[in-house]
Parts: C-alpha cells; structure tokens; sequence
C-alpha cells in the first residue's frame, strides 16, 4: 500500500508548490473527480473542492454514484479544472489518494457550519498518495512536479 499524507503534511513539506495547486482548484468552481465503478472502470464526474483546517474534503450529493464508488473502493484522481482555452494559468494540477468517509457528527458538524452543504451530503477527507504539476516553462521546456508523501519534489524537464 502506498504511503499517504494529510494536505497539511503536503503544504509543510512543500509549501510554494502546495500553494499553487491550491490556487489552481481555488481559481474555478468546478473540477473533475475519477473513482473506479464497481466493474473496475473508471467514472470521472464533477466535484467542488475545500481545502479547511489542513484537509482537502470532498463533499458529495447523497448516494451519487462517485459516492458509492468511494465507499468501495476509496482510490480517487482528482484533476483542477484547466480554465477557458489553452492558457492553463499555473498549469495543470492533479491529486492522487484515497478519500475517507467522515462518519463522525461533530467533523461534519464543523464542515457543515462552515460551508453550508446542501444537505444531506456525504463527506470525505482525502488521504494523499501524490500531487502532480505539469507546465511549460519559457515556452521551451516541459516541466512535470511530482510530490510524494515522506519524498522531496521531483522535477522533470523536456524540450
């Protein structure tokens, strides 16, 4: 099984990097959630995004399919939404882990106060396995950042 980190533990180890995936979930709404279907397939759909009190939640309509997907099997990508055309201002971002069901009233009390779901609404807290960025650099090279939880951030560059 893969090592897995709290966001928080995401943001203290590589904090400029956190902040810009952060940035670019916080700069659209909507972004794209991949969960396996119970034939193994993958399901992509959308989802907002919150990133409170050192966590990344995902919030979800009651018994919606990704929920269930969940629920079974907790293995989730989560891709930032690349904006209008080709810009893709602070490139692209995308999240790999595992979403736990928040099950315990007084977490979801505090989500709840917070956000003001519509209600009800299933609550995960997701458990990070990476955090990938892709972008171009000086409009020469190609540049991928992998983080990893318990390694350093890696860089790639290719022309």
């Amino acid at each position: 099984m893969n090592q897995t980190a709290r966001w928080a533990d995401f943001r203290s180890s590589a904090p400029e990097f956190a902040q810009t995936a952060e940035d670019r979930f916080g700069a659209f709404r909507h972004h794209v959630l991949a969960t396996v279907r119970k034939d193994g397939s993958p399901r992509t759909c959308g989802l907002e995004v919150r990133f409170l009190h050192g966590e990344l939640w995902l919030g979800m309509m009651p018994d919606s399919f990704k929920a269930l997907d969940l629920r079974r099997d907790p293995r989730f990508a989560l891709q930032a939404n690349p904006g209008p055309d080709t810009g893709m201002g602070g490139g692209d971002v995308r999240v790999g882990g595992r979403a736990v069901e928040v099950v315990d009233t007084a977490a979801k009390g505090a989500y709840r106060e917070e956000v003001e779901p519509p209600e009800p609404f299933h609550l995960f807290r997701t458990e990070l396995t990476e955090v990938v960025r892709t972008y171009v650099e000086d409009e020469t090279y190609l540049v991928v950042q992998v983080w990893k939880p318990g390694e350093p951030v890696r860089t790639l560059k290719r022309t």
